[in-house]
């Protein structure tokens, strides 16, 4: 029978960074953890003066640590909430110094059916700050069209 300290002695013994290490490495390997969508309601929104972006990803089951660096989160149109269903773009690592593993973030959207109609009315709000909706920019339409254009291929009977 094995004595206890035969037991400890015939397996490695590894530091917390070395095994940290190891598995940030292992994550990083694994190609379905890199450049994936994660969707889950966002909770922990936090932007520090730093300019970084965190909050974490919840569902039922789970919860996901999320960080978006600053110069990602510049390119970003969408400005998540608390509460909101989101879609996350990014990769899975480890952050060393606290042990946990969570998404980097790239890129997000407002998840769900909804989403298509968020961007939609992101553009309007924007394209009425810019004053484009004013009404003295409308022009009239004509009584009668002066041309008719036709869209088509070359080969196609539109033209016949």
């Amino acid at each position: 029978m094995e004595t206890l300290s035969n037991l400890f002695s015939s397996r490695p013994i590894w530091t917390v960074g070395d095994l940290t290490l190891y598995i940030r490495q292992v994550l990083e390997s694994d190609y379905r953890l890199q450049d994936m969508w994660v969707t889950g309601e966002v909770s922990n929104v936090s932007r520090p003066s730093s300019g970084h972006l965190y909050f974490t990803l919840r569902d039922e089951n789970a919860s996901l640590r999320c960080v978006m660096w600053r110069p990602r989160v510049a390119h970003q149109t969408h400005s998540p909430r608390d509460g909101e269903m989101l879609d996350v773009l990014g990769y899975i690592s480890v952050y060393e110094a606290g042990g946990q593993y969570q998404l980097y973030a790239e890129s997000l959207r407002p998840a769900g059916e909804g989403a298509r109609f968020a961007e939609f009315l992101e553009l309007k709000a924007r394209l009425e700050a810019e004053g484009l909706f004013d009404p003295e920019r409308k022009q009239p339409l004509p009584e009668w069209p002066k041309t008719i254009g036709v869209v088509t291929s070359p080969t196609a009977a539109a033209l016949r």
